[in-house]
């Protein structure tokens, strides 16, 4: 084995031992010494890998969230209309966000801190909804389905007006609404409806 291949293997390691206890104890309450002593390392061995904390964190965070962003990219680019591909796309961007934050609280308050404190795992999954819900828009706009315009610009629209079914603490309260109020995957047929009305119609 290779000494990349040694140290990327370790790396991996290290970020799998550290998911765990991010699962179990939280990524708050999880200390890199709790990480090295799990793996039966030292701490100092950890920084080789990790220069912080934080990089962990953020470790953690990317692969939680490309997770996600590998399931919305397959509906933009699966088969049907636009609208089709945009209304699957919205839906699994929810479906995956109920399951991955609110299946295990503590991932669900590492990603809405994430979100809070702008970590580059946000950025980073933030640019793959918008890249796919521009591949939707700039589709419908090419077909005829969707009125002429600018894909990047209505694709930020789109983001900006979903973001209660992605962000954690949003979701959280939305959940937490007294009765009667419908419930998530009604209100984003609701939501949807008017953003694809307005993406028909155009910019007048």
């Amino acid at each position: 084995m290779t000494a990349p291949s040694t140290a990327e293997a370790t790396r991996a390691r290290i970020a799998d031992t550290a998911e765990a206890l991010f699962r179990s104890m939280g990524y708050q309450k999880t200390a890199v010494a709790d990480i090295a002593r799990a793996l039966g390392m030292s701490p100092a061995n950890v920084y080789r890998f990790f220069p912080s904390k934080s990089a962990i964190n953020e470790a953690i965070c990317t692969r939680l969230l490309s997770g996600i962003s590998a399931r919305i990219e397959a509906e933009a680019e699966g088969a049907g209309t636009a609208e089709q591909r945009l209304n699957a796309l919205t839906h699994e961007l929810l479906k995956a966000c109920l399951e991955v934050f609110f299946t295990e609280k503590r991932m669900h308050d590492m990603v809405a801190a994430a979100m809070e404190e702008h970590w580059s795992s946000i950025t980073q999954f933030l640019d793959r909804l918008v890249a796919a819900l521009r591949r939707c828009v700039a589709d419908g706009m090419a077909s005829g389905e969707f009125a002429p315009g600018d894909p990047e610009q209505m694709a930020l629209v789109l983001k900006v007006s979903l973001l209660a079914f992605y962000h954690p603490q949003l979701i959280e309260d939305c959940l937490n609404m007294p009765e009667p109020s419908p419930d998530l995957a009604q209100s984003l047929d609701l939501t949807l409806a008017l953003l694809v009305a307005g993406l028909k119609r155009g910019l007048r």
